[in-house]
Order: structure tokens, then C-alpha cells, then sequence
């Protein structure tokens, strides 16, 4: 099971182990056994800056900490990753499947839409998606991966634009199968919108954006702004906002060696103690009680 490490910051790689910064390539395929085997099937807490990560589980089990949550699956098992958020993997030597990693330019350059809609769908937010053995979307996503790991592995992969067009498919297919899981109930016009609406909130919950500056940048009333969120996710978008930030909180508590009070001037807060009240609100612990717990419960 991934260990929670003391450290002073989470390392961050293009590749596992491997200098900071895009890899030579735009993409990179490889399987889960050609790198977690030589770390004794453990991957530590780290992150990808500018860089999208699929990991696909073929079969065999993964233990996932993604962010501020730690699950086990077994596969058939999809773990969505966007840059910038913290994870860490616990494998057997059983396991199979791969690692995708890409530039996301890459991806949308010269493609139709639908790619691009696909891609900021799958990454808004990260996600541990499992699936059925025998279903469809797991068979086609097996294939294609696979399909993708011999055509990076050939001797002309260099020149071949193959290895980019198997990588938007397994996006494509994989963000039609989260949609199709969350269909029911869904608007289907407004979801773009919610969409561009996730993105921002990516990038800027730690600024402490008003809502109102959310609303305006899409163009969009504080009012339907509000509906929109309600129908996605069945809260109001500042709920949306605050669960973000506290999954970076947890996150950045876990992982993270320093005090409570820096870590709530990363965050955007400007006043600790409002962020201590801010956390035990949402999560029900004070950030001290909260690590505290986490940690004993890695060393049981």
C-alpha cells in the first residue's frame, strides 16, 4: 500500500525517477512492470507538471493514492491523472497493463473538436474509473493500449504518427465511457459549459476567485452558473470551489512535511486559523487531527 512520505515538497518527474520536465517525446507508453518492479512494485507520492498520465489496469490489483483518496481496485482499472496532482501507486507483481503519459498538445493538434472536448472532459478533475471485465469499453481500451505499447515500440514509431492517433482514441474511449456512466440526469447542453467551468477552477481555486468573476469569465449569470453545477453535481458552484481546494488541502497534508500554517498561505488562505475552520468544516477533523489520522493509519 502507498506510504505517505515526510518530505519537504512532492517531487516532481516528466517520468518516475527522471529529471523534471516534458519527456523527449510527446508521448510515452510503457508497461506497469517495466518500471514499478524496479522499486519493488511501489511508486512514491508525486506529480507531472504540463503532463496528462493514464494508467490503465489491465488485470491484477492497484492500490491508488490519488490526491486526497487511497483505494484498491483491481482491474480492469483506469486512473485518470491531470498535471500538477499528487499520486502514488502500490502494485503486485501480477499486475498488468500500461502507463500513458503525454504533452496534451500533442493530443488536440490538428484534430477535430471532439478530441479536444474528450481531453478537458477526462482530465477536469482526477478520477479512478473501473470497469467490468467482459464489458465493451474495457476490451476496447485493452486493445488499443496494447495496440499503441507495440506501435511505440517499433523501429519506425519515430516517423509514425500512429502511436498519436491510438493515444486520442484511448481518451476519446475512455471519456465516453465517464460520460456514459453519468448520463442520466445530465444536460447535455450545459455540460461544455461545465466543462470550461471545471477547467477555471483548476486553475485558479487557489487565487479565491468570487464566483461572481467565474460567472462573468464564462459569461454566464451567478444564477445559472449556480443551476449548471446543481444539475452536474448536485451542489452550488462555490460547494464545487471549496471541494477542490479541500482536495488540495488533504492532499498537500498528506504528502507534504510542512507546517499547517504555510501550507494555508499555498493555498491562497490568508489567515491559518480561517483555513483550519475552513477544513474541519468540510472534512469534520482540524488539518492536525486530519494528518495525524492518515499517517496512523499508513503505519498500521
Amino acid at each position: 500500500m502507498p506510504r505517505p512520505p515526510r518530505k519537504s515538497s512532492i517531487p516532481a518527474f516528466a517520468l518516475y525517477g527522471e529529471a523534471p520536465g516534458a519527456p523527449g517525446d510527446p508521448l510515452h507508453v510503457e508497461s506497469i512492470r517495466s518500471r514499478s518492479e524496479r522499486y519493488d512494485w511501489e511508486i512514491d507520492a508525486h506529480i507531472h507538471r504540463g503532463l496528462h498520465q493514464i494508467l490503465w489496469v489491465a488485470s491484477g490489483p492497484v492500490t491508488a493514492s490519488l490526491s486526497d483518496a487511497r483505494e484498491r481496485r483491481d482491474g480492469p482499472t483506469a486512473v485518470v491523472i491531470p498535471p500538477g496532482v499528487a499520486h502514488a501507486f502500490a502494485f503486485s507483481p501480477e499486475t498488468q497493463g500500461h502507463v500513458l503519459t503525454f504533452d496534451p498538445r500533442a493530443i488536440l493538434e490538428g484534430e477535430a473538436p471532439a478530441a479536444g472536448d474528450a481531453l478537458r472532459a477526462l482530465f477536469a478533475e482526477p478520477r479512478i474509473v473501473s470497469m467490468n471485465a467482459d464489458s465493451l469499453a474495457a476490451t476496447r481500451i485493452s486493445a488499443l493500449m496494447l495496440n499503441l505499447a507495440e506501435e511505440y515500440a517499433a523501429p519506425d514509431a519515430p516517423g509514425s504518427p500512429t502511436p498519436l492517433w491510438l493515444a486520442r482514441a484511448i481518451v476519446w474511449r475512455l471519456a465516453h465511457h465517464v460520460a456514459d456512466r453519468h448520463r442520466e440526469g445530465e444536460n447535455a447542453r450545459g455540460r461544455p459549459l461545465f466543462t470550461r467551468f471545471a477547467v477555471l477552477v483548476e486553475a485558479h481555486h487557489r487565487e479565491h476567485w468570487p464566483m461572481r468573476r467565474y460567472a462573468e469569465t464564462l459569461g454566464l449569470t451567478l444564477e445559472r452558473l449556480n443551476r449548471l453545477t446543481r444539475v452536474e453535481t448536485g451542489q452550488a458552484a462555490q460547494h464545487f470551489v471549496h471541494r477542490r481546494l479541500v482536495r488540495e488541502a488533504c492532499s498537500r497534508l498528506i504528502f507534504v512535511a510542512a507546517p499547517v500554517s504555510k501550507l494555508s498561505f499555498e493555498l491562497g488562505f490568508e489567515d491559518p486559523a480561517y483555513f483550519c475552520r475552513f477544513f474541519k468544516r468540510h472534512v469534520g477533523q482540524s488539518p492536525r487531527e486530519f494528518r495525524r489520522a492518515r499517517f496512523e493509519s499508513a503505519s498500521s
